[in-house]
């Protein structure tokens, strides 16, 4: 069996409490791994591109004050 389906298999076996507490280990777990991706990306100027644009859009007045 894969680890992904073992660990498929435990998760429908866990009360609803278990459940509960893993959905918010797995959110923290989910988000944390979601900022490591983004920072590297970053570093990596994969979104100056887009940076630019919404700079230059500003600048240009294609923008709105929240």
């Amino acid at each position: 069996m894969s680890k992904v389906k073992d660990i498929e298999s435990q998760i429908r076996e866990l009360s609803t409490e278990e459940l509960a507490a893993f959905r918010r280990w797995f959110a923290d777990f989910d988000a944390e791994a979601w900022d490591r991706q983004f920072e590297a990306d970053v570093k990596a100027g994969k979104l100056d591109r887009l940076a630019a644009r919404a700079l230059q859009d500003h600048a240009d007045g294609r923008s709105k004050p929240l």
